[in-house]
């Protein structure tokens, strides 16, 4: 089941990190840097992170989170997370679909580390083209998709 997070309330905050942080360690595995931000995140940083977040619920437990924000009509995607415990079950897909009958925008963003073969799979599978690359820095590179 799919329901809106209230990210302000400490507890929905806290479910939100337990799913986020092993999300992100295997990304930056995969990538190869373990210094991106959301492996960063707080408990209060969440809370403050002005995100619309909706979760993926599975007998209560919090198994994935999509994360967005809606700026001039576009719907751009900030957090796609599920925990490592429920890959493969089709979580990730259930909260984009979700998202995208949902929020009906003329745009929607995304972006995702450019070695995150993955992600990228996914993305491109769900009709998002790629825009640009842009590189932080000599390990890290990020891909921007979207979808119109």
């Amino acid at each position: 089941m799919i329901k809106k997070i209230d990210i302000t309330t400490r507890r929905n905050a806290e479910d939100v990190l337990n799913i986020q942080i092993p999300a992100y360690q295997v990304e930056a595995e995969i990538i190869g840097y373990d210094d991106i931000p959301p492996l960063k995140d707080t408990v209060e940083k969440l809370q403050q992170c002005g995100e619309t977040f909706y979760g993926y619920y599975l007998n209560e437990e919090l198994c994935g989170a999509i994360s967005l924000k809606v700026e001039e009509g576009e719907v751009d995607i900030h957090r796609l997370i599920v925990h490592p415990n429920h890959f493969r079950k089709g979580i990730a897909q259930i909260l984009l679909n979700y998202l995208e009958s949902h929020l009906k925008r003329k745009t929607m963003k995304v972006a995702t580390g450019s070695k995150n073969i993955p992600a990228i799979r996914f993305y491109k599978k769900n009709g998002f083209e790629i825009v640009k690359e842009v590189i932080v820095n000599e390990q890290l590179s990020l891909t921007y998709f979207e979808k119109k």
